[in-house]
């Protein structure tokens, strides 16, 4: 298979996002089909990224987490329905009703949010002042004992991601097997499935050969050397690992819970795990109804198939992982900044090795039509200029001169090859403004101008 529209695809957009590496593997069944790196793994040093750089995998640890529990669950050392309170002191009972394992396996407690996580990894990383000292499940707990006061809804209710939730799970995972949380997820998953370059632990990355250094980069577009939250931040995103051991960790959830000769987790386990229990807040997505399972994303309808993954990000590097069940196929992506995102890098990829055309994925093809639009615009004889720039889903529409700058969001209604509808929203107010693409040209009209496209932005 000819993955050079891929190799082409990722390189471009590390460079407009200034990315300093990747890397990437395509897995079929057990066997890797592709794999790269890309950029940079060490900039300073100028080394680059290859398909064995170590990265920091953030949330699709959560993954790991997961299958733990499920693993104990069928050991019978825990149920996962059993009250969290069995474990540890926690009074947090939402509407009366206790939290159980399965609560912060799907992330449904009934608790918003609290993020202890981003601000530990904010404060790691130096992106703010603020400083919650929290390094044990103990430290976590007392932090929690007043998150009562903030309940949402009852357990089961609602979909809020909860990293102190699976931060307790580790916990959970603790009492149950006697183990410490890194020391179970070595013995259980990573030793029996080959991933011994899988780690958790700050002194064995550092002593790896080919480590990714993590880089601030998402502000100012400077790529700063930085570092994890080692020790704080585990089984809710504390595994680092590369694209070759994740695609072992792939081929076993396409294998049904068996790797490398292994049974990790039974069949129905591993159904368990992919089984939908709470809709996102994702509303109209193109990937069909989006929910989550334990430790896994659910997307019914990629391209006709049920895409399973997870992302994962600590600010200084991103991760992404998929799958696709009935087509034995899946995707790994590292990267050691935040830039593009990773999920869409997946999905790209995974649309090439099914034989379809990955320019039509839906946010590929929305992307490139808001693109085409960015630029200069002119009125007759340039007696007036403005600058269209692209923000996200967005357009913005900047009127500047000497002495002012205004700026107005444009939203989109529909967008289409020739077509593009957007509406502006002033004192509570709609009013439209129409693009028109034809032969090259685009023209603009907002309010009570025609504009032409005249060149690209400037500054």
């Amino acid at each position: 298979m000819n993955f050079a529209p891929f190799e082409r695809f990722i390189l471009d957009k590390i460079t407009e996002t200034r990315l300093p590496g990747l890397s990437a593997a395509i897995v079929e069944g057990d066997q890797v089909i592709w794999s790269r790196g890309f950029g940079f793994r060490n900039l300073e040093q100028g080394l680059a990224a290859t398909p064995h750089s170590l990265y920091s995998i953030g949330s699709v640890t959560k993954s790991f987490t997961c299958l733990a529990i499920m693993q104990l669950a069928e050991a019978g050392k825990l149920s996962i329905d059993d009250p969290v309170d069995k474990y540890f002191p926690f009074d947090i009972q939402p509407g009366g009703e206790k939290v159980r394992i399965s609560h912060f396996m799907s992330h449904t407690s009934g608790l918003p949010a609290l993020a202890y996580a981003e601000n530990v990894i904010g404060g790691v990383i130096g992106a703010h002042e603020s400083w919650f000292p929290i390094s044990t499940a103990d430290d976590l707990l007392t932090f929690m004992q007043d998150a009562g006061d903030w309940v949402v809804t009852k357990p089961g209710e609602r979909w809020f991601y909860l990293n102190e939730g699976y931060a307790l799970l580790g916990a959970i995972i603790e009492k149950a097997s006697g183990q410490s949380y890194i020391d179970y997820v070595q013995r259980h998953i990573l030793g029996p499935l080959g991933m011994t370059r899988s780690l958790f632990r700050k002194g064995e990355v550092e002593n790896d050969q080919d480590v990714a250094v993590p880089y601030v980069n998402w502000a100012t577009g400077s790529r700063i050397p930085s570092t994890y939250a080692y020790g704080t931040i585990q089984a809710d995103g504390g595994l680092v690992s590369n694209v070759l051991d994740l695609a072992k960790y792939i081929s076993m959830y396409l294998s049904r819970g068996k790797g490398n000769g292994t049974q990790l987790l039974s069949t129905g386990g591993i159904a368990e795990m992919e089984t939908k229990r709470v809709a996102t807040p994702v509303k109209e997505s193109p990937f069909g109804d989006e929910g989550y399972g334990y430790g896994l994303g659910v997307r019914s309808n990629f391209l006709g198939h049920k895409l399973i993954g997870h992302g994962g990000s600590v600010g200084v590097a991103t991760a992404y992982l998929g799958y696709l069940p009935d087509k034995n196929l899946g995707v790994a992506i590292l990267t050691n900044g935040s830039g593009f995102p990773t999920g869409q890098f997946g999905m790209y990829g995974l649309a090439l090795a099914l034989g379809e055309d990955p320019e039509q994925l839906p946010f590929i093809k929305r992307a490139r039509l808001l693109k085409e639009l960015e630029g200069t615009y002119e009125t007759y004889k340039g007696t007036m200029q403005l600058q269209v720039k692209g923000a996200g889903d967005l357009l913005i529409v900047e009127d500047k001169d000497k002495y002012s700058t205004n700026t107005t969001p444009l939203i989109p209604i529909s967008l289409d090859e020739q077509t593009r509808l957007f509406y502006r929203l002033e004192s509570g107010v709609k009013t439209e403004a129409e693009f028109q693409v034809k032969d090259g040209e685009v023209q603009l009209i907002i309010e009570r101008y025609m504009l032409r496209k005249t060149g690209k932005l400037v500054g």
